[in-house]
């Protein structure tokens, strides 16, 4: 079990959080102007840098 510290509530379980991915990840600026495979790219296509990297969670099931 992995517990994920909240500002609000303390240290809660990972099963209360939903994962948002990569963080600091800028959303395209014309979203309209991209093709399917830009839109795929934009999605599915992540840095896999060795080490600790940012990550958006949100505490869905707990305070939100």
């Amino acid at each position: 079990m992995l517990l994920i510290p909240c500002p609000w509530c303390g240290p809660r379980d990972e099963a209360e959080f939903h994962y948002g991915g990569q963080a600091h990840v800028p959303y395209p600026e014309d979203p309209a102007a991209l093709s399917d495979r830009e839109w795929a790219r934009y999605l599915f296509f992540r840095d896999n840098p060795k080490g600790p990297f940012a990550e958006r969670w949100s505490h869905a099931a707990g305070c939100r």
